[in-house]
């Protein structure tokens, strides 16, 4: 809750930031001049209510959609020493990093992988597929838990969603001044808005929404590298290289679905600026040099 609230806070404070800059250059004055009728007090608070109220909801939601998505079985009483295992290992993991017992799960899928989430650290799910299972040893398939379980201790789901809510509101912001400009000093439209308005707001949002998602794709390569040393620390350096290396052999296995990339062990082949985890010969370097 309180990285909830700092975040909400972060958010509030750049746009009054925004807001004082946007006065003490003028540009409100400015806009004026050229006959730009607009508020940009009410429109920063517009583009954040926008900007946070899907990505809050995903966050509150994305537990259960997980498990609907990736057709998750949970473990509630464990059936096979393999089930036993799991549990155990993640309950010494969740322990030692000071974190509730997360909900443990199994999907069926062909790719060695793993993922958590949750709104909670107390309260999250950790969930290995049947080709980690199936591909992996003990020992690395504890590396990979322990890499979950350091993202559920890092609040990492909650951080990464909110900096989505973030970005999406500057988005928002920016694609509607984009557009309200246009639409008053090109095509001169004193009331109401015309279709440049909109048309115009659509382009700069989908142009802004490619930056922004750069954005957030570089902070999720960045705990990708976190939640690796996470790992290494629970379950040993050396099972955690090992770990990443048998994921690499298995590269060209089918990924995860989109939604549930950012939150995997491995996302797959994907365009560096685009991809939600660094390559893996850089995540096997940085753990070597640690």
């Amino acid at each position: 809750m309180f990285r909830i609230l700092m975040f909400l806070a972060t958010n509030i404070a750049v746009m009054a930031l925004i807001s004082l800059v946007f006065s003490l250059f003028g540009f409100q004055g400015l806009l004026a001049q050229n006959g730009v009728d607009l508020d940009l007090q009410a429109l920063l608070v517009y583009s954040a209510v926008i900007g946070f109220s899907g990505s809050i909801i995903s966050l509150f939601l994305s537990k259960s959609m997980a498990k609907r998505t990736m057709g998750v079985e949970l473990i509630n009483s464990p059936s096979n020493e393999t089930e036993r295992w799991l549990v155990q290992t993640v309950k010494m993991q969740a322990e030692r990093a000071n974190i509730g017992m997360p909900e443990v799960g199994i999907f069926n899928h062909a790719s060695p992988n793993a993922f958590a989430t949750g709104w909670n650290k107390n309260s999250a799910l950790v969930a290995v597929s049947t080709g980690l299972l199936q591909h992996m040893s003990k020992a690395e398939i504890e590396a990979v838990l322990g890499h979950e379980v350091s993202h559920v201790a890092n609040g990492d789901m909650v951080t990464l969603t909110l900096i989505q809510g973030v970005v999406n509101t500057f988005v928002v912001f920016l694609s509607r001044v984009i557009g309200h400009v246009v639409d008053r000093v090109v095509f001169k439209v004193e009331r109401g808005h015309g279709p440049a308005f909109w048309i115009v707001s659509i382009i700069a949002q989908v142009i802004l929404g490619i930056f922004a998602s750069m954005i957030v794709m570089w902070f999720s390569r960045y705990r990708e590298f976190k939640a690796d040393a996470g790992g290494a620390k629970l379950a040993g350096r050396n099972n955690m290289i090992a770990a990443l290396q048998r994921l690499k052999q298995n590269q060209d296995a089918p990924p995860l679905p989109d939604e549930m990339r950012a939150f995997a062990i491995s996302a797959g082949k994907v365009q560096k600026l685009f991809s939600s985890h660094p390559p893996l010969d850089e995540r096997i370097k940085v753990l070597q040099q640690g």
